[in-house]
Protein backbone atom coordinates (compact mmCIF):
# COMPACT_ATOMS: atom_id res chain seq x y z
CA UNK A 1 0.00 0.00 0.00
CA UNK A 2 0.99 3.34 -0.62
CA UNK A 3 -0.54 6.14 2.30
CA UNK A 4 -3.06 7.88 1.65
CA UNK A 5 -1.45 10.87 1.00
CA UNK A 6 0.76 9.80 -1.27
CA UNK A 7 -1.89 9.13 -3.87
CA UNK A 8 -0.96 12.12 -5.98
CA UNK A 9 2.93 10.77 -6.27
CA UNK A 10 3.46 8.09 -9.39
CA UNK A 11 3.78 4.80 -7.94
CA UNK A 12 4.48 1.42 -8.05
CA UNK A 13 4.66 -1.90 -6.32
CA UNK A 14 7.97 -3.35 -4.64
CA UNK A 15 10.23 -5.89 -5.88
CA UNK A 16 12.53 -8.50 -4.22
CA UNK A 17 15.61 -7.59 -3.83
CA UNK A 18 15.87 -4.16 -4.67
CA UNK A 19 16.89 -1.26 -2.32
CA UNK A 20 14.46 1.34 -1.00
CA UNK A 21 15.32 4.46 0.39
CA UNK A 22 12.96 6.60 3.11
CA UNK A 23 12.46 10.17 1.64
CA UNK A 24 9.85 12.97 1.45
CA UNK A 25 8.35 13.50 -1.98
CA UNK A 26 8.32 16.27 -3.84
CA UNK A 27 4.95 18.90 -2.73
CA UNK A 28 4.28 16.14 -0.30
CA UNK A 29 5.10 16.05 3.52
CA UNK A 30 4.18 12.65 3.83
CA UNK A 31 7.42 10.04 4.02
CA UNK A 32 7.43 6.87 2.28
CA UNK A 33 10.08 4.43 -0.14
CA UNK A 34 11.27 5.44 -3.33
CA UNK A 35 13.73 2.92 -5.29
CA UNK A 36 17.14 4.46 -5.42
CA UNK A 37 17.22 4.48 -9.32
CA UNK A 38 13.93 6.06 -8.98
CA UNK A 39 13.50 8.87 -6.13
CA UNK A 40 10.36 10.53 -7.26
CA UNK A 41 8.48 7.37 -7.47
CA UNK A 42 6.71 5.81 -4.56
CA UNK A 43 7.34 2.49 -4.20
CA UNK A 44 4.22 0.47 -2.77
CA UNK A 45 4.99 -2.39 -0.16
CA UNK A 46 1.93 -4.79 0.86
CA UNK A 47 1.29 -5.76 4.16
CA UNK A 48 3.64 -8.68 5.34
CA UNK A 49 6.29 -7.65 3.06
CA UNK A 50 9.50 -8.21 4.95
CA UNK A 51 12.42 -5.49 4.88
CA UNK A 52 16.03 -5.55 6.26
CA UNK A 53 17.74 -1.84 7.29
CA UNK A 54 21.22 -1.09 6.34
CA UNK A 55 21.72 -0.01 9.94
CA UNK A 56 19.38 0.05 13.13
CA UNK A 57 16.08 1.89 12.00
CA UNK A 58 15.68 5.71 13.36
CA UNK A 59 12.30 7.62 13.41
CA UNK A 60 11.24 11.46 14.60
CA UNK A 61 9.88 11.01 18.11
CA UNK A 62 8.79 14.91 18.17
CA UNK A 63 10.19 18.03 16.13
CA UNK A 64 13.35 17.91 17.56
CA UNK A 65 13.82 14.20 19.10
CA UNK A 66 14.84 11.05 16.58
CA UNK A 67 14.98 7.64 18.12
CA UNK A 68 17.11 4.93 17.47
CA UNK A 69 15.79 1.33 17.93
CA UNK A 70 17.79 -1.84 18.12
CA UNK A 71 16.39 -3.61 15.07
CA UNK A 72 17.56 -4.28 11.46
CA UNK A 73 14.56 -6.10 9.95
CA UNK A 74 10.81 -5.33 10.34
CA UNK A 75 7.37 -6.59 8.44
CA UNK A 76 5.37 -3.66 6.73
CA UNK A 77 1.95 -3.58 7.88
CA UNK A 78 -0.88 -1.11 8.34
CA UNK A 79 -2.34 0.46 11.53
CA UNK A 80 -5.95 1.48 11.99
CA UNK A 81 -7.00 0.70 8.23
CA UNK A 82 -10.79 2.02 8.69
CA UNK A 83 -10.12 5.24 10.15
CA UNK A 84 -9.79 7.89 7.63
CA UNK A 85 -7.66 11.20 6.92
CA UNK A 86 -4.66 9.43 8.95
CA UNK A 87 -1.39 7.68 7.93
CA UNK A 88 -2.13 3.82 8.27
CA UNK A 89 1.49 2.70 6.65
CA UNK A 90 3.96 1.17 9.28
CA UNK A 91 6.92 -1.51 9.97
CA UNK A 92 6.29 -3.96 12.72
CA UNK A 93 9.76 -5.09 14.46
CA UNK A 94 10.38 -8.24 16.10
CA UNK A 95 9.02 -7.42 19.60
CA UNK A 96 5.48 -6.46 18.42
CA UNK A 97 6.07 -2.44 17.96
CA UNK A 98 5.20 -0.20 15.00
CA UNK A 99 6.38 2.92 13.78
CA UNK A 100 4.77 4.79 11.37
CA UNK A 101 6.51 4.72 7.61
CA UNK A 102 5.97 8.74 7.75
CA UNK A 103 7.65 9.05 10.91
CA UNK A 104 11.00 7.33 9.76
CA UNK A 105 14.21 9.50 9.22
CA UNK A 106 15.32 10.14 5.74
CA UNK A 107 17.27 8.15 3.76
CA UNK A 108 17.61 4.98 5.69
CA UNK A 109 17.90 2.39 3.08
CA UNK A 110 16.19 -1.32 3.66
CA UNK A 111 16.13 -4.33 1.05
CA UNK A 112 12.97 -6.37 0.37
CA UNK A 113 13.53 -9.38 1.69
CA UNK A 114 10.26 -11.20 0.53
CA UNK A 115 6.73 -10.24 -0.65
CA UNK A 116 3.90 -12.01 1.63
CA UNK A 117 3.03 -15.10 0.85
CA UNK A 118 -1.00 -14.36 0.51
CA UNK A 119 -0.03 -11.94 -1.99
CA UNK A 120 1.23 -14.98 -4.36
CA UNK A 121 -1.14 -17.63 -3.48
CA UNK A 122 -4.35 -14.77 -4.15
CA UNK A 123 -2.54 -14.53 -8.21
CA UNK A 124 -2.53 -17.87 -8.55
CA UNK A 125 -6.12 -18.13 -7.32
CA UNK A 126 -7.34 -15.42 -9.79
CA UNK A 127 -5.17 -17.09 -12.88
CA UNK A 128 -7.06 -20.36 -12.06
CA UNK A 129 -10.39 -18.69 -11.70
CA UNK A 130 -10.27 -17.55 -15.06
CA UNK A 131 -9.95 -20.99 -16.25
CA UNK A 132 -12.54 -22.03 -14.26
CA UNK A 133 -11.02 -23.90 -11.31
CA UNK A 134 -9.70 -22.78 -7.96
CA UNK A 135 -6.68 -24.87 -6.36
CA UNK A 136 -8.95 -25.00 -3.12
CA UNK A 137 -11.72 -26.80 -5.15
CA UNK A 138 -8.55 -29.05 -7.04
CA UNK A 139 -7.63 -29.83 -3.41
CA UNK A 140 -10.90 -31.05 -2.47
CA UNK A 141 -11.38 -33.00 -5.30
CA UNK A 142 -8.54 -34.62 -4.80
CA UNK A 143 -9.59 -35.38 -1.02
CA UNK A 144 -6.92 -32.72 0.41
CA UNK A 145 -7.35 -29.53 2.59
CA UNK A 146 -5.60 -26.58 0.44
CA UNK A 147 -3.35 -24.62 3.51
CA UNK A 148 -0.23 -23.08 3.17
CA UNK A 149 2.92 -24.74 4.95
CA UNK A 150 4.13 -22.96 8.07
CA UNK A 151 7.50 -21.13 7.71
CA UNK A 152 10.42 -23.60 8.58
CA UNK A 153 11.00 -24.17 12.32
CA UNK A 154 13.43 -21.75 13.69
CA UNK A 155 13.34 -19.34 10.74
CA UNK A 156 12.05 -15.70 11.62
CA UNK A 157 13.26 -12.08 10.99
CA UNK A 158 14.29 -12.40 14.32
CA UNK A 159 16.80 -15.40 13.55
CA UNK A 160 17.71 -13.39 10.75
CA UNK A 161 18.70 -10.16 13.04
CA UNK A 162 20.28 -12.41 15.24
CA UNK A 163 22.35 -14.44 12.83
CA UNK A 164 24.23 -11.05 11.98
CA UNK A 165 23.39 -11.32 8.32
CA UNK A 166 23.76 -7.76 6.76
CA UNK A 167 22.20 -6.75 3.03
CA UNK A 168 24.94 -6.00 0.40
Amino acid sequence: MCDYSLHAVASRPAKVGETLISTTFPRNSTRGFAAESEPGMAVCLLPGTELAFERDVKYDRGWIWTRTTSFRVAKFGVVEPNVPHRHHDAIEFPDGSNVLVTLLTEGQRATVLQLPVVHQISQRTTKAEEHGSTPAAAASAAGRSCEVPAMPSGVSATSIRSSGWRPA
